[in-house]
């Protein structure tokens, strides 16, 4: 029991003090910039992907166990695919701001 109470007090000291390493230099550019955005981006891009199709796998069960529930399945489809395609959209636009 002591070794956790060290344990979980040595944790909470390094969390309360990420403010103090958080200071920067004042160039914050880096030659690995671009590489970083760039897996940022396939990353992003892959992740959406498979959340799409299993988003339409799903619904596409759904419809052939249930097809009297389509309008309600396709409704929740259609803004389910705009919210997982605007994480994508996010992501392009924020490596767009910081890549110079």
């Amino acid at each position: 029991m002591r070794k956790l109470q060290y344990l979980l007090m040595t944790l909470s000291a390094l969390l309360l003090a990420t403010p103090a390493f958080a200071q920067g230099t004042g160039d914050a550019t880096s030659p690995y910039t671009p590489l970083a955005a760039g897996l940022g981006m396939a990353l992003a891009a892959g992740l959406c992907g498979l959340g799409q199709g299993k988003a339409t796998a799903s619904s596409s069960e759904a419809l052939a166990r249930n097809p009297g529930a389509r309008p309600g399945i396709f409704l929740f489809l259609i803004l389910g695919l705009a919210f997982i395609e605007s994480l994508a959209l996010f992501t392009f636009v924020i490596i767009f701001l910081f890549v110079k």
